[in-house]
């Protein structure tokens, strides 16, 4: 038993059990986890962790939240990266972001620096946004202005501008 602990063994072995194949965590062999597992695991004194496949795993707190983690390494290093706690992250979901996560991998991409990368573009994006910019010229301009005159230039830019560009970008 103590040679089949070895990751290489089980899978030329291709060891099943069940029906389902068998991973390795910590070079003890588990199966995937099941949505039942998922919502029976109630929290306990200290955090656990259940342990899917390739490197997925929901961690539990002591006050019972759920969150999904990825554990991976990026250039000799262990990195972790969070996908979303559940129920709003579900186990397919989380399994998609996992592959998303080894697909960026494979191509020599950090996902969590590509993660990062897509948070401050989309919040430069929203911060040069033809809304914003408008809304920032409007408070400006208007002050000195009849408030007839403000109120149905202000009227115009919500109903009939910021619906079509307001989230353009203004380079």
């Amino acid at each position: 038993m103590g040679l089949l602990r070895n990751a290489k063994i089980w899978g030329i072995l291709g060891v099943e059990s069940r029906g389902k194949a068998i991973t390795l965590h910590g070079g003890y062999p588990s199966m995937a986890l099941t949505d039942v597992q998922i919502r029976k695991a109630a929290a306990k004194e200290r955090p656990f962790k259940l342990f899917d496949e390739d490197g997925l795993y929901l961690l539990i707190t002591p006050n019972g939240l759920k969150n999904w983690r990825l554990r991976y390494w990026y250039r000799g290093k262990e990195k972790l990266l969070s996908l979303g706690g559940y129920p709003t992250t579900t186990l397919r979901e989380a399994r998609d972001k996992r592959f998303e996560a080894r697909k960026l991998l494979s191509n020599g991409v950090n996902p969590s620096q590509n993660r990062q990368a897509m948070i401050a573009a989309t919040v430069s994006r929203e911060a040069n946004s033809f809304e914003v910019v408008a809304r920032e010229w409007f408070s400006v301009y208007f002050p000195g202005k009849a408030e007839s005159h403000t109120s149905k230039v202000e009227r115009m830019f919500i109903t009939d501008l910021f619906p079509w560009l307001g989230g353009k970008p203004i380079f």
